[in-house]
């Protein structure tokens, strides 16, 4: 079974990781050279591709099934649209009719839940904010193409992914600095690890046109979870201030919902190495350690 990964990026090159412990062959994009030896450490064959630059996926090859995980790379200055819409057109319009299965990697942010209420795969998606709007509309276009060129295509919305190196506000909280939010609003966390079990899983046993949230098995109020890392890392306990209006911290401030793991753990059989970040920040933080030594 091949698997071509489109963007081996944070969690893309950890699935193709996976994929080729089991001794399957596993060809990953990345846009830069720079990146390809660590592509090749991780047994996947080393594609170099750019979704905007449709001539650069000419030599992609045929495969038994894709996952996309292409993300937004802020530093580039473009916009979320332009590399999320029109990014995965161009891939369709190049793969769409050779590769019949898809597990596309996209957003709990495509729910707009407010109320601190749960959401499962039956809720409306409503959007609230653009990142949320553009994650949706990627959906649909797949969605669209699927039943177009029948293809089986499988959507997994993930919440908030972490682990090492990627440990929110790691450095601000260990010099004291406040956090503009909430604190009794939730966070919804998937430690990467257990996100590209979940992304294999989809890949192997997801059913065709299945929606999937991926998130561990507890939401947590931000004033815990920053409070964890604060004590994992000797720093002070976090301070939380109110966020200035119309700011990028206003905006995430409106978020507060429960993302609901019922059916990724039911149906893809997944069981969680960290089910929730008091498992899974200790774990990051001394994978970081060991490496840094």
């Amino acid at each position: 079974m091949s698997t071509l990964i489109l963007g081996c990026g944070y969690l893309g090159r950890r699935v193709g990781r996976l994929l080729a412990s089991r001794g399957e062959p596993v060809i990953g994009t990345v846009r830069s050279r720079e990146r390809v030896p660590g592509l090749v450490a991780s047994g996947i064959e080393p594609r170099i591709a750019d979704v905007l630059e449709p001539e650069s996926l000419a030599g992609l090859p045929d495969t038994d099934r894709v996952l996309y995980c292409v993300g937004l790379d802020r530093s580039a200055g473009l916009p979320m649209r332009t590399v999320y819409v029109e990014g995965l057109g161009n891939v369709l319009e190049r793969l769409g009719g050779r590769v019949g299965r898809w597990a596309y990697a996209s957003s709990t942010g495509v729910y707009g839940g407010n109320d601190g209420g749960w959401v499962d795969e039956e809720t409306s998606a409503r959007p609230t904010h653009e990142s949320g709007r553009v994650c949706l509309e990627a959906e649909d276009l797949l969605r669209t193409s699927a039943e177009a060129r029948g293809l089986e295509v499988v959507v997994l919305r993930f919440a908030g992914l972490y682990g090492p190196g990627r440990i929110i506000r790691r450095d601000s909280l260990a010099r004291g600095e406040p956090i503009a939010g909430d604190p009794d609003k939730f966070l919804n966390m998937i430690h990467i690890d257990d996100a590209a079990t979940v992304a294999v899983a989809a890949l192997d046993r997801g059913g065709p046109g299945r929606t999937y949230l991926v998130g561990d098995d507890r939401p947590v109020p931000r004033r815990e979870f920053y409070g964890l890392i604060a004590e994992q890392l000797g720093a002070p306990a976090p301070r939380f201030l109110p966020p200035a209006e119309g700011s990028p911290g206003a905006r995430r401030d409106e978020s507060n919902k429960r993302v609901s793991n019922r059916r990724m753990k039911s149906e893809l059989g997944v069981a969680l190495a960290y089910p929730d970040v008091t498992a899974g920040i200790p774990a990051a933080l001394e994978e970081e350690r060991r490496a840094s030594s």
